[in-house]
């Protein structure tokens, strides 16, 4: 059993002091795992300074993953972590999968876990609140909710949650600010919220406003010099450091991101690659950018590593 006050209290540490790491999957171009490579992987991302990581979540392919494969993903995290920073797994699918995944990641030593949104169905509130008192039923991990595409909690929807004792907190993927701040208001005390837009920067006032200066960084995965050089002029309240970053480089990046579905993790491994990070191409149903795009990332990695002093 996880001692759940100890995890809040070190995510609330991690949250503050650095952004929150979602690190690729490395597979081999057969598409098998590739453990070793991964590990290299890990150590970069890690000897960044995130606040804590995430394995196996939406950046890591989690539904790509199969059981054995997630067990090794998330047992190489908590190995590399080595208690520095909090480790979140993700877990997925309905209740009872995701229950089968939360059980092996607690095996492997996770911290906590995120609850990734369930597939397909849209559900009503007390079928949300449901399927996570389901999952805390069966682990003794630490929990904190996703919200996104079809999963969206109302005020009473977030109360009930917060009352189950494993739940802490919630990471958003709907950038509805006005739902957001009724949720920060309806939570308890201590319980965490973080920014989980898909480029959490370019919110990342925004979400502040209403009480939620936490966020996840894609960027982190392949530019962490990047980040961590936007994550300090947020800190810091330095406005124009943030203009400059968001129009030379995070805008740019995403209005290329969205052209394709799927490159908001493709588009991420393929900048790792440029950088000759060990990370393999994307499973599918994923696919890699072709050689136009490529070429027009390139050139966009490039300029942004000049924005902060770094080479590719």
């Amino acid at each position: 059993m996880v001692e759940t006050a100890g995890v809040v209290g070190r995510l609330s540490q991690g949250m503050a002091q650095g952004v929150l790491s979602f690190p690729l999957t490395s597979f081999r171009e057969d598409g098998t795992l590739d453990l070793d490579a991964y590990r290299s992987y890990l150590a970069l991302q890690l000897a960044a300074e995130p606040g804590a990581v995430f394995p196996a979540c939406g950046t890591g392919e989690f539904t790509a993953l199969d059981e054995d494969e997630y067990r090794q993903v998330v047992t190489a995290a908590v190995e590399a972590a080595d208690g520095r920073v909090p480790v979140v797994a993700g877990i997925g699918y309905g209740w009872a999968q995701a229950l089968r995944f939360a059980r092996i990641a607690e095996q492997a030593g996770a911290d906590a876990a995120l609850v990734l949104p369930h597939y397909l169905v849209k559900a009503p509130q007390d079928g949300l609140v449901e399927q996570l008192r389901r999952i805390a039923s069966g682990t003794g991990l630490p929990l904190i909710a996703y919200q996104r595409d079809q999963v969206s909690f109302t005020a009473g929807g977030l109360r009930r949650i917060a009352e189950i004792p494993t739940v802490i907190g919630l990471k958003d993927g709907h950038s509805d600010l006005d739902r957001l701040q009724r949720l920060t208001l309806a939570a308890p005390e201590g319980f965490l919220f973080f920014n989980g837009a898909a480029t959490a920067e370019i919110q990342a006032r925004a979400y502040a406003a209403v009480g939620v200066p936490a966020y996840s960084s894609a960027v982190h995965a392949f530019a962490p010099e990047i980040a961590r050089a936007f994550f300090g002029a947020f800190q810091e309240g330095d406005t124009a450091r943030m203009d400059e970053l968001l129009s030379g480089f995070y805008i740019p990046f995403v209005e290329l991101r969205d052209r394709v579905p799927g490159y908001a993790v493709s588009l991420v491994k393929a900048a790792a690659r440029l950088r000759g990070l060990p990370v393999g191409p994307v499973r599918a149903p994923l696919t890699d950018p072709g050689p136009e795009d490529l070429a027009e990332l390139t050139k966009l990695l490039d300029h942004g590593l000049g924005l902060v002093g770094a080479e590719r």
